[in-house]
């Protein structure tokens, strides 16, 4: 980091909100934003038919990169998804089919534009498929022009592949390549759109070096590369993972009220620095809300999962689930917007184990978890406290078609018959 402040509104933002992690060139890179537009983009693999919440954090990023006035690339991986990123991975990847990577790209294609603009302005986002580009290489072609300017030395010492050989884990050479294929495509970007920044997480760093290297040693023009911290919650826990499952982005995936639940249930020392991170209130307004002593932090979760929601899914998807948690937890009352699980009629006919139909609710992350919740009083049907995790639950249960089925004071479905 520069031994002054940064000078750009763009690493000012970024810094002041903690999206700041790694930086190459820090001074330089702080010139050119001050003096200029910048082209920065973040490559996402199709590996599923979502991005989920850990992602979000490099949506965000490229989102503070166009309201400072650059350019945000997207970069779709449909080339690189061939391979499969080895970097925090300790297994390969399962090899998708070019039709599930353009099905899965299609999924998550609808995400981005809820954050940014797209256009052919200046600093309008453009979206791009580094396929375009790779499926066209020749293998020796590719190696004689890129190949060389890499050493296995060096592939060796960075974090993707070291921590997976050292755990003894079997790295193909496919997975191998995966790094040269991403310094290929900053430098693609840079010849097509005058692209001079890439971004990601600090699992990227390795790579995103590559690239930097690549393009100054090759074109001898500047290049920069800057990451994020990899989120983790206060206690420990990965962000985005819950009992579940994936918090996903796309709204068939995952409700928007649960969507909304996810952030409601954040961490008290959590708060903050999500606030900062994923939604656009001012800081003196969050350093506010972070502030509120007490049970009354309570209100600074309801405005962060609003905020998050109303960015995602919308402001009357937002209002719907608030309305939705107020009426479920305040008021004791259902709604149509709360998240609902189907079970087989005859299966409930016959009867549940309550346990059992906790787990597969997500209400507890396994039966004995949930025979210890009950024991806590912390499970509840249709409001009532159980106790007794193996009583069976039938259609008696069932008001109004439905059963409402509760875990702690946070989680409530409805199970409902099919």
């Amino acid at each position: 980091m520069p031994d002054a402040p940064f000078k750009s509104e763009f690493l000012q933002t970024m810094q002041a909100r903690g999206y700041i992690h790694q930086v190459t060139h820090p001074a330089e890179l702080d010139e050119a934003a001050a003096g200029g537009r910048i082209v920065a983009y973040i490559g996402f693999d199709a590996t599923a038919a979502s991005l989920h919440v850990g992602s979000l954090i490099q949506v965000m990023m490229l989102r503070r990169l166009q309201q400072a006035g650059h350019k945000p690339v997207v970069l779709m991986g449909g080339g690189t998804t061939k391979i499969g990123d080895p970097s925090d991975k300790d297994t390969q990847r399962p090899l998708l089919t070019t039709e599930q990577i353009q099905a899965n790209i299609a999924s998550i294609q609808t995400v981005f534009a809820k954050f940014l603009t797209f256009g052919d302005g200046p600093t309008d986002a453009v979206m791009v498929d580094n396929a375009d580009w790779l499926d066209a290489l020749g293998y020796v072609e590719f190696l004689r022009e890129f190949g060389v300017h890499f050493t296995i030395n060096r592939m060796l010492a960075f974090d993707s592949v070291k921590l997976r050989l050292e755990r003894e884990q079997p790295l193909t050479f496919l997975e191998f390549n995966y790094m040269l294929m991403q310094a290929t495509d900053f430098l693609e970007l840079e010849r097509r759109l005058g692209c001079n920044l890439q971004m990601g997480g600090s699992d990227q760093w390795g790579n995103i070096i590559n690239g930097v290297e690549l393009i100054r040693r090759v074109d001898q023009k500047p290049a920069f590369g800057l990451t994020t911290p990899l989120l983790a919650t206060a206690s420990g826990a990965k962000m985005g993972k819950t009992v579940a499952g994936a918090v996903w982005l796309n709204a068939d995936l995952r409700s928007p009220y649960d969507y909304w639940q996810f952030w409601r249930n954040t961490e008290d020392a959590d708060v903050g620095r999500f606030l900062r991170l994923f939604t656009d209130l001012p800081l003196g307004e969050i350093a506010r809300l972070e502030a509120l002593p007490g049970a009354e932090i309570n209100e600074a979760k309801k405005v962060l999962a609003n905020e998050a929601t109303r960015m995602l899914h919308g402001a009357e998807a937002a209002d719907a689930a608030a309305g939705a948690a107020e009426a479920a937890f305040e008021h004791g009352a259902l709604s149509a917007d709360l998240p609902t699980v189907e079970v087989k009629a005859a299966d409930l006919e016959a009867g549940i184990v309550l346990a059992a139909l906790a787990h597969d609710a997500g209400l507890a992350a396994s039966r004995g978890e949930a025979r210890r919740l009950a024991q806590g009083g912390g499970l509840r049907v249709n409001d009532k406290p159980e106790t007794d995790a193996n009583r069976t639950v039938t259609e008696a249960d069932l008001v109004d078609g439905v059963i409402k089925l509760a875990a702690g004071k946070k989680k409530i479905v409805l199970v409902k018959p099919v």
